[in-house]
């Protein structure tokens, strides 16, 4: 299901995503889709990597301990 939201940008974001969208031939509506996509994404793997550092039942490993566990 679709949802309308309405929101204010700034000039210059507005300015590159038209100049985007039309270089590409793709939608703004596709841009803003797939950059909220992609940011909450990665928002919420911080999210959970910050919460997994900071319980202090999981005991945190060097990156060379990690990698001699994956045979790298």
């Amino acid at each position: 299901m679709k949802v309308l939201k309405a929101f204010r940008l700034e000039k210059t974001l507005v300015s590159r995503l038209s100049k985007l969208a039309k270089a590409s031939r793709r939608s703004e509506k596709y841009y803003i889709e797939e950059a909220l996509r992609t940011y909450l994404e990665e928002y919420e793997d911080v999210r959970i990597a910050k919460e997994r550092f900071d319980d202090p039942k999981i005991k945190i490993i060097s990156s060379k301990e990690m990698r001699r566990r994956l045979g790298l």
